[in-house]
């Protein structure tokens, strides 16, 4: 069992102890998604569920929360904005630590000289370097948007 499941499964059973209905409404989402990932890799002949495909998991999580806020702000629904935010509070707790902007930036300079990248044309390549280092540690829409600014200019 990948170690962030166990820290998810411990806090889960946390939550239920300390009859905090919210977290545990959360942490199940977390874990019935792992189920599913679970399903899909028996069909493809792999055995178990690493922390890799959970910190996918959790990525994928937090980016359909981000997107349900963007909806209820122009809905002017804050009563949901702020159970979105709570639980993106919760998934945060087991994501490995994000890089900053700074970080971000010069990774994706070293990325570039790397797979020698000349144009826009070449983004799939370094994409392929920065995913190789970085899964999980980044967010891949920023240094997309980035890597753009620094191929064109």
């Amino acid at each position: 069992m990948s170690e962030i499941f166990k820290k998810i499964n411990l806090s889960l059973n946390d939550a239920i102890k300390a009859k905090n209905s919210d977290r545990v409404l959360t942490l199940r989402s977390i874990v019935s998604q792992k189920k599913d990932k679970e399903i899909e890799l028996r069909t493809e002949d792999q055995k178990e569920v690493s922390d890799a495909d959970i910190t996918n998991i959790l990525n994928k999580m937090m980016k359909q929360r981000k997107e349900s806020i963007e909806m209820y702000e122009k809905g002017a629904r804050k009563d949901l904005i702020e159970k979105e935010k709570s639980e993106i509070a919760i998934i945060e707790e087991f994501l490995p630590e994000q890089m900053g902007d700074d970080e971000v930036i010069k990774v994706c300079k070293e990325a570039i000289a790397e797979s020698s990248a000349q144009s826009i044309r070449d983004m799939g390549k370094v994409m392929q370097v920065l995913k190789s280092k970085y899964l999980g540690k980044m967010d891949f829409a920023k240094a997309g948007k980035i890597l753009k600014e620094q191929l064109q200019g």
